[in-house]
């Protein structure tokens, strides 16, 4: 036999000479939900292992993240109740949640690279992710208020920001906002593929986000389309962003690997809560061993996910640390 493929599997250091597909803590998003008040960090039920904290209790989990080697991440901010109302104003406020995070963790580590989620679901009352006009989203009535989302986060001190409305024409109105303020170099991930998912169930309980009426079906992708991706991925990177993103991951690998093949623009994948709580439920049954974690995040990467935001993303780096 002259081809013998078990020749480069004999031995861990042939097998990792060899290995096509690698990770690294650097292509980890770790994604961080703040909350209003003081001394709290509180697991969230949903969520095993993930946490809501205040303001005043993120140094310690900065400095944490550090030390692992994690050097990006993505801020989800959660007001009072009693502050939304039905144009999620309190989402650009100069003191919001949001922007007294970003400035503190820049404090505590100035070169971590700090992406914020751009929405509105969480700071209106009706919880949709744009403004409504007779119990229907205003796509272009919301695009002004995203984008002054968006600049407020940058003002603050973020270094890129991450639209998740699914909005047409979101990018350019941030992008234009950014540039006219004085911001070019700040940087926009755009949710371009974000599917209207069953998989987002933990992160709405997390975030306090959930719709009170209706679905964000008119607005979020249908779960059956995928060349639809494509035409999304294109106006957004035509209209200036710098990542394109894949939400969720796991059941559209498929998309990541099309969008990958299109663009040459970064692409991301979101391995979202349920994917998480999913994995992280049957390894602590006993149903798999830890490794599927790694195996699952692997798999996203040879897909074409060159950034994987993903609630692992502690665990992981501890265990590519371990690997050396």
């Amino acid at each position: 036999m002259l081809r013998r493929p078990r020749r480069l599997r004999r031995t861990a250091a042939i097998r990792n000479l060899v290995r096509e597909t690698r990770l690294h803590p650097s292509d980890l998003i770790y994604p961080l939900f703040i909350v209003e008040g003081e001394s709290i960090k509180r697991e969230i039920p949903s969520l095993p292992d993930v946490y809501h904290f205040s303001v005043d209790r993120l140094e310690e989990e900065i400095k944490d993240l550090q030390a692992l080697g994690l050097e990006h991440v993505l801020l989800f901010g959660i007001p009072y109740d009693e502050d939304k109302n039905e144009t999620g104003a309190i989402a650009y406020r100069e003191n919001g949640i949001v922007q007294r995070a970003i400035r503190e963790i820049k404090r505590v580590a100035p070169q971590l690279n700090v992406i914020t989620d751009v929405c509105l679901c969480a700071y209106t009352d009706h919880g949709h992710c744009g403004l409504l006009d007779k119990n229907e989203v205003d796509n272009d009535a919301s695009l002004e208020v995203i984008a002054k989302v968006a600049l407020s986060h940058v003002r603050a001190g973020a270094d890129m920001v991450a639209p998740s409305d699914m909005m047409d024409g979101r990018v350019a109105a941030i992008r234009n906002a950014l540039d006219g303020a004085g911001h070019p170099t700040a940087g926009i991930m755009s949710y371009s593929t974000k599917y209207a998912s069953s998989y987002y169930g933990p992160f709405r309980e997390a975030a306090g986000s959930a719709p009170e009426f209706g679905d964000r079906k008119s607005y979020q992708m249908d779960v059956a389309n995928a060349r639809e991706s494509l035409i999304e991925a294109e106006l957004d990177a035509s209209e200036g962003a710098d990542i394109l993103m894949v939400k969720p991951a796991l059941s559209y690998l498929d998309v990541i690997c099309r969008l990958k093949e299109y663009t040459n623009l970064p692409v991301a994948a979101y391995n979202v809560s349920g994917e998480y709580t999913m994995l992280k439920l049957a390894v602590k049954e006993g149903v798999f061993s830890e490794d599927v974690i790694l195996e699952t995040m692997i798999g996203m990467k040879r897909a074409g996910a060159d950034i994987i935001i993903t609630y692992f993303a502690k665990e992981l780096a501890k265990q590519l640390k371990e690997q050396g």
